[in-house]
């Protein structure tokens, strides 16, 4: 077994959104108080992302997938639980501390438009991170790295001074990673890097990543709600809906075997472009709140399967039984009903 190069342990992530404090005052029993309203987006999520590979994290919108990445990389400290990087503890860190890890540990953000600063060339972009990270740098020496990456990523190093409204969609994307690798990290977290570009550029950017990968031995957190793009770059893929993992299983068993109920419906929803005819799973009522989590399953009020055990007990992500390597949080399919 590999070692885990990134792990956490029941990670917890809620959002205040009560307000200010005329907002909050209720009056409850003939007495004033303080509401506190919060919205529960990640909730006791445990796994491990292994050297090398690429985990790939699934889910409607909403489900907790990006804010899962965020607070692993310390954008977001957790409400509660551990986050490990090589068996070291880096939730409670403060900022001088995680500078170490800051330089192994790199983010693709969602859209590229957004995401690079509109008032920095592209110069300026790659140059921050290498000079903040190496402070003896000299001046040839970057510029040897921002070419050999710029290269690599498959944009113009002649284009250096150019600003970002000056390029596409995909070439600000290639930008961006180029800015996550001129550091040389271990482990990137992408972030729905192709949702937001073309669907002919999605699959240069795709195959960039994965060269990149192969290249320099990377280890991807891939965040997105393509299965088709799941599929055609990840090694593992972890489930989740309104911030619980329901299912983790290598890339290859989940598509064939499915084990989850919501996983099933999921890739039922997936068109066949080959012909074959596919029984579309139709889910019943509506996803519930995160501010108001149902209890027990979060998923039973849509489960055809769902029982009274479902709905007053909390699954547990356990082994899936002729399933090697599965991990299922489901009841029904440990008493074997599904």
């Amino acid at each position: 077994m590999i070692a885990p190069i990134v792990a956490v342990d029941n990670l917890v992530k809620y959002f205040d959104i009560s307000g200010g404090f005329l907002e909050r005052l209720q009056l409850k029993s003939g007495k004033i108080a303080l509401a506190k309203i919060e919205v529960k987006a990640v909730n006791g999520v445990s796994l491990e992302v292994a050297s090398g590979e690429t985990l790939a994290v699934v889910g409607e919108s909403g489900c907790g997938k990006s804010t899962l990445a965020r607070t692993v990389m310390g954008l977001y400290p957790p409400t509660s639980g551990k986050v490990f990087y090589r068996g070291e503890r880096i939730d409670t860190l403060n900022a001088r501390e995680m500078l170490p890890y800051r330089r192994r540990m790199q983010m693709i953000f969602q859209d590229p438009y957004a995401s690079l600063n509109p008032r920095k060339s592209v110069r300026q972009t790659l140059e921050e991170p290498l000079r903040f990270h190496q402070r003896k740098i000299t001046a040839p020496e970057v510029d040897e790295r921002l070419a050999e990456v710029m290269e690599q990523v498959g944009v113009n190093p002649g284009w250096r001074d150019r600003f970002p409204h000056e390029f596409s969609g995909g070439q600000r994307q290639r930008i961006a990673i180029a800015r996550a690798l001129v550091i040389d990290p271990e482990f990137i977290v992408a972030d729905e890097p192709v949702s937001a570009l073309d669907v002919s550029i999605q699959a240069q950017i795709l195959n960039l990543l994965m060269d990149a990968q192969e290249q320099r031995g990377l280890t991807y957190l891939f965040i997105t709600h393509d299965l088709s793009v799941v599929r055609h770059v990840a090694s593992r893929v972890a489930v989740m809906y309104l911030g619980t993992l329901c299912e983790l299983a290598v890339t290859q068993d989940l598509f064939e075997t499915p084990c989850h109920p919501y996983t099933r419906a999921l890739l039922s929803a997936i068109p066949r472009v080959d012909g074959t005819k596919q029984q579309h799973i139709k889910l019943r009522g509506e996803i519930p709140t995160p501010i108001h989590l149902p209890p027990g399953c979060v998923f039973h009020g849509r489960c055809i399967h769902s029982d009274s055990r479902c709905k007053s007990e909390i699954p547990e992500l356990l082994p899936a039984s002729g399933a090697s390597g599965t991990l299922v949080a489901c009841h029904a399919v440990a008493e074997g009903r599904v």
